[in-house]
C-alpha cells in the first residue's frame, strides 16, 4: 500500500495519474459478459425467444392489423425497444420468417437452401402468422418492464404457449458461453407435450427444414457431447449421373458444390461435371466419369464432400436469469408446465371476468326491477343518493360473491333512463344464465386444468399440425471407411532396391509401377529380410532397401493370406508360413521371421482370396539329402497369426523355390447380411441374413418398379432401402415368380421365369414399362402359395393360389397367365419360406423334385400393395 501511494504521488508531481485497473477489468468484465449472455446470445425457457426476436414479435402485435407491413417499418418500431440497430433487428426479423412459423412473409425472403439473401427491407413485407396471434400474445397474462430509454413497455417474456423454442431452434454464442438447440418438429412437439401431460415417456430428435437424412443415434438429449449426423438425399436414375434431391442442414447448394468440386480436384472422386438445377426444388445433377460405380460415388460424396455433416448440439437456456444446460426433453416438460400454467391462469382471469360481469348484471337486474333508481329521484345530496343505493341493495348483499364496493353503486347511477326504459327482464335472465353457465364451464375446466391442457393441445394440433409433417427423415448410417471408396488419383511407385515408395517417383532403374491407388492409402511393404511395415503414402518415402513386395493395405481384410518361406538364420532351417495382417500400428516394423541376424525370405506372395499354391523346392545339390527336389503344397499349411513361426520346410540349405500350380481360395464361403434400415451389405450379423458367400456368387436385387438387378457382394455397395422389395444370393437354376398388373391390358398377371441376363450392375424391367404396371409380389420360392385378395363386380372375395402350379416357367419378358379378376387388391405369401442357402453344393436340382428337399431356399418375399 505504501509502494502504491509512494508511485501515486510521484506520478502526481510529473503530471499524470495512475489508475490501477485489475478490479475494474474484473467487475466489467463479468457485467460484460452478463450481458451478452442474458441479452443477445441465449434464449429462455420461458417464450424460447432472444431478446431481440422478442421485441420484433411486440412490435409487430402493436403494428398488426391484419395487413402485411414493410420490414423497414417493422425495424424501425422495433428500435423503440432495442438499441442495436437496424442492420442486427433486420438479420433477426429475415431469420425468423424464414422459419415459416411465427411469420408469414411476401417479396424476397432468401433461400436458406441456396444461402441467397433477402431483398432489402423496403421491398419485403411481413405480418404475424395465424398460429402466433394464437399461442404468443396475451396482455393479460403479460409482464412488463419498462424499456431501455423508459419511455416505452416491453415484455419481460412473452406469455408463449407452446414449446417454441424447439419448434425453431436457436444458435448462439457469447462470452465463455454458447448454446446450440435443434429444431424440432411442430407436429412432435405437440405430440410430446401431450404425452407428457398424460404421463408417458417421450423421446425427442431434430427435424430440418432442408429435409435430408438425419442419424439421431448419439443426439444424447440435445446436451453436449452428442452428435448429429446428416446426410444429402442422393438418387441414382442412371449410371452415370446422381441427383442431390436434398442437402443437410447448415450446408447451402453453393458450398455442398463447392465441396464436390474440390474433392474431385483432390482425386477423391471422380465426375465429368456438376449442374446446379434448384428452383422451386433442390436439384444438384453429378454427372460421373465413365467406369465409375454410382454406388461407390454416393459413398465417397458422403466421405470426402459436405453431403454428410456432423451437428453438436449444446443445449444452454436462460432460467430465472441464469444460463442453464438442460436436455430438450427436460425443456419440453418445462415448456409444458409452463402452458398449463398460462392456460391456468388465463382461466383465472376469465373467471374474475365473469364473476364480475355476473355482479354487475345482477346489481343492474335488482336496481332497474326493484326501481331502486326512482327512490333516489327525492334524494338531495351525493352521498344521499349513494346511501339509498346502497339500502335498496342490502337484502341481496349475502348472495355476491364479495363485497358490494362505492364504486359499484357509482356504475349504478350512470345507467342511462333510455336502458332503463327498455330493460328487458326475460333477456337479463338469459344473460345471467349464459354467464353462469359459462362460468362452470371455466370453474370445471379448472379442477381439470391437465385435461383443458391436453384439449388446447389437440386442437393446435387440428389446426396447424397437416402444415408441419415432418421434413427429415430418420435413419441409421453405416460407417463409411474413406480409404474403400476414395477414388483411385495416385499410382504407387516402388525402388525395390533403394527402398522408397511413392507416387511422386520419378520413372528411372529400379523404379516400378505398382498399382493405383488414392494419397490417403496405407501401403505395406515387405522386405527380404523379412521384416515389414505399414506406413502412409507419400509422395517419396523411404522403406528400407531390397523390397520383395508393396502394396495398398486394407485394414480389417479377413481374406487376404499371404504365402512365405524364409530362411532362418539361427538354425539354418528354412520354414514356410501362411499368416494374414488384420490390424496394425502405422510405421512400426514388423517381421515374417523369427528376427534372427541373416535371416532372408526366399519364397513370397500375396493371396486376396486366401489361395494356395504349389511350389517346387530345390535343394543345394551338396546336402546329405536323399531327394533334393520335390513339392510343397500351401494348401496343407494352416493360416495362422503374423507372429507365428511356421512349420518347417526342410533342414537342408535350399537353391531354389519356383511356382508349380497357381492356387484356389482355401477360406471358407463369407456369411452376409443385409441390413434394410440403410441398404448396405455387412458381416456384423445386422440385418436379415443372406447366406454364405464365395468369389463367384452374386446378389440379385428386385425392385418395387418391378425391375432386377444383379451385383456382385462387396461391403461398399449401397441399395436403395426403400426401393428394395426382394434380396438374395443368386440361384440360377430358382425360378421367379411374380404378381403383376399390366397396364396395357388391363390384367392381372402370374409369371415365373428364370433369370437369362448376366451383366452385372444393370436393371432389367421384367413387367410393363408403361407407368401404370406395377408388381404386387415377387419371391424366389420354389412353390409358392399365395392368398389374392380381389374383387369381380362388387364382390370382395379372396382365393389362395399355388404360383408353381397356375403358370409354368416361360421366358422373362413373357406377360404370364392372366387372372380371371376385375381388380387385384392384395398379394400375400402364405408358403413358408425356403430355408437360406447354407451350403457350397449349387448344382441345380432335378426340376421334378421335391422342393422341400432343396437346401437353397429364397427370402421373404415383400408385398408392396
Amino acid at each position: 500500500m505504501e509502494n502504491e501511494q509512494s508511485t501515486n504521488s510521484s506520478d502526481h508531481n510529473n503530471g499524470n495519474k495512475v489508475v490501477h485497473i485489475d478490479g475494474m477489468y474484473q467487475n466489467w468484465f463479468l457485467d460484460y459478459a452478463s450481458y451478452v449472455i442474458l441479452e443477445r446470445a441465449v434464449p429462455s425457457i420461458y417464450d424460447g425467444l432472444k431478446p431481440v426476436q422478442r421485441r420484433i414479435l411486440h412490435a409487430m402485435k402493436e403494428l398488426d392489423d391484419g395487413r402485411f407491413n414493410k420490414v423497414a417499418n417493422i425495424i424501425g418500431s422495433t428500435m423503440q425497444y432495442h438499441p442495436h440497430g437496424d442492420a442486427s433487428i433486420g438479420d433477426a426479423i429475415v431469420h425468423l420468417g424464414q422459419k415459416e412459423l411465427l411469420i408469414e412473409t411476401q417479396g424476397n425472403w432468401g433461400d436458406i437452401r441456396t444461402g441467397d439473401s433477402a431483398a432489402a427491407p423496403r421491398y419485403i413485407e411481413a405480418r404475424l402468422s395465424k398460429f402466433a396471434l394464437e399461442v404468443v400474445f396475451n396482455p393479460k397474462t403479460t409482464d412488463w418492464q419498462l424499456s431501455y430509454d423508459g419511455r416505452k413497455k416491453e415484455p419481460i417474456n412473452l406469455p408463449v404457449k407452446f414449446p417454441l423454442l424447439l419448434a425453431q431452434g436457436v444458435e448462439g454464442i457469447a462470452v465463455g458461453l454458447a448454446t446450440k438447440i435443434m429444431p424440432h418438429n411442430v407436429k412432435e412437439l405437440i405430440k410430446g407435450s401431450i404425452d407428457i401431460l398424460k404421463g408417458k415417456k417421450v423421446n425427442l430428435v431434430p427435424d430440418f427444414p432442408t429435409g435430408g437424412l438425419a442419424d439421431c443415434s448419439n443426439y444424447n438429449n440435445g446436451l453436449k457431447g452428442g452428435k448429429v449426423r446428416l446426410r444429402a438425399r442422393i438418387e441414382s436414375p442412371d449410371s452415370k449421373t446422381l441427383l442431390i434431391k436434398e442437402i443437410p442442414f447448415t450446408c447451402t447448394t453453393s458450398s455442398l458444390i463447392d465441396s464436390i468440386i474440390k474433392a474431385n480436384d483432390q482425386g477423391k472422386i471422380k465426375i465429368k461435371k456438376v449442374i446446379d438445377n434448384t428452383a422451386q426444388e433442390v436439384e444438384i445433377e453429378v454427372q460421373l466419369a465413365n467406369g465409375q460405380s454410382p454406388d461407390v460415388t454416393i459413398a465417397a460424396l458422403y466421405a470426402f464432400t459436405d453431403c454428410e455433416v456432423s451437428i453438436s448440439p449444446n443445449s444452454c437456456v436462460i432460467v430465472d436469469e441464469t444460463p442453464v444446460f438442460m436436455g430438450v426433453e427436460e425443456i419440453l416438460k418445462n415448456d409444458t408446465d409452463h402452458t398449463v400454467n398460462l392456460l391456468e391462469a388465463e382461466l383465472k382471469i376469465k373467471k374474475g371476468e365473469l364473476q364480475e360481469k355476473i355482479l354487475f348484471s345482477s346489481l343492474e337486474k335488482i336496481f332497474i326491477e326493484n326501481r331502486i333508481y326512482r327512490d333516489i329521484e327525492e334524494c338531495e345530496t351525493w352521498e344521499a343518493v349513494l346511501e339509498t343505493i346502497d339500502t335498496g341493495l342490502t337484502p341481496y348483499k349475502p348472495s355476491f360473491y364479495r363485497e358490494i364496493t362505492q364504486d359499484d353503486i357509482i356504475r349504478l347511477t350512470e345507467i342511462k333512463i333510455k336502458r332503463i326504459s327498455k330493460f328487458d327482464t326475460f333477456k337479463a335472465d338469459e344473460l345471467l344464465k349464459n354467464l353462469l353457465e359459462e362460468l362452470k364451464e371455466v370453474e370445471y375446466n379448472l379442477e381439470h386444468i391437465i385435461e383443458f391442457a391436453i384439449d388446447y393441445f389437440n386442437n393446435l394440433l387440428k389446426k396447424y399440425g397437416k402444415d408441419h409433417e415432418r421434413c427429415t427423415e430418420l435413419t441409421t448410417f453405416d460407417t463409411i471407411q474413406a480409404s474403400k471408396v476414395a477414388a483411385n488419383n495416385a499410382k504407387l511407385y516402388v525402388n525395390k532396391k533403394e527402398g522408397f515408395i511413392g507416387y511422386n517417383l520419378k520413372r528411372q532403374d529400379g523404379v516400378e509401377e505398382v498399382m493405383d491407388c488414392s494419397d490417403i492409402d496405407d501401403i505395406i511393404v515387405f522386405r527380404n529380410t523379412g521384416e515389414y511395415v505399414i506406413t502412409k503414402i507419400g509422395e517419396k518415402k523411404f522403406v528400407g532397401k531390397n523390397i520383395i513386395h508393396a502394396e495398398v493395405y486394407v485394414k480389417g481384410d479377413e481374406r487376404k493370406v499371404y504365402n512365405a518361406i524364409y530362411l532362418d538364420g539361427a538354425t539354418g532351417i528354412t520354414r514356410v508360413k501362411r499368416f494374414q495382417v488384420p490390424s496394425f500400428t502405422r510405421d512400426k516394423e514388423y517381421n515374417v521371421t523369427k528376427g534372427s541376424p541373416k535371416s532372408k525370405v526366399t519364397y513370397f506372395t500375396s493371396n486376396p482370396n486366401g489361395e494356395a499354391e504349389i511350389v517346387g523346392v530345390s535343394l543345394s545339390p551338396n546336402c546329405p539329402a536323399k531327394v533334393k527336389s520335390f513339392e510343397y503344397d500351401f494348401a496343407d499349411l494352416e493360416i495362422k497369426g503374423r507372429s507365428s513361426q511356421g512349420n518347417i520346410l526342410t533342414k537342408y540349405p535350399v537353391r531354389r523355390v519356383t511356382l508349380k500350380r497357381e492356387g484356389i481360395s482355401t477360406l471358407p464361403a463369407i456369411d452376409l447380411w443385409y441390413d434394410d434400415a440403410v441398404g448396405v451389405l455387412n458381416k456384423d450379423e445386422n440385418g436379415k441374413y443372406l447366406g454364405k458367400f464365395k468369389d463367384e456368387d452374386r446378389l440379385i436385387i428386385f425392385y418395387e418398379d418391378g425391375e432386377y438387378e444383379l451385383t456382385n457382394f462387396e461391403v461398399t455397395n449401397r441399395y436403395e432401402a426403400k426401393k428394395v422389395v426382394l434380396i438374395e444370393k443368386f440361384l440360377p437354376y430358382k425360378a421367379i415368380s411374380a404378381v403383376h398388373y399390366d397396364t396395357n391390358n388391363r390384367q392381372y398377371y402370374i409369371k415365373r421365369f428364370h433369370i437369362e441376363t448376366s451383366t452385372m450392375n444393370k436393371r432389367f424391367k421384367f413387367i410393363n414399362e408403361a407407368n401404370a404396371s406395377r408388381l404386387l409380389l415377387v419371391t424366389t420360392q420354389l412353390s409358392p402359395d399365395v392368398e389374392l385378395k380381389y374383387t369381380n363386380g362388387r364382390k370382395r372375395e379372396k382365393t389362395k393360389v399355388n404360383l408353381k402350379e397356375f403358370v409354368e416357367v416361360k421366358g422373362w419378358k413373357a406377360l404370364g397367365n392372366k387372372l380371371p379378376y376385375d381388380k387385384v387388391t392384395d398379394a400375400k405369401l402364405l408358403s413358408a419360406d425356403d430355408p437360406v442357402d447354407t451350403s457350397d453344393d449349387r448344382s441345380k436340382p432335378d426340376d421334378n423334385s421335391n422342393d422341400n428337399n432343396n437346401n437353397d431356399g429364397g427370402r421373404d418375399s415383400l408385398k408392396l400393395f
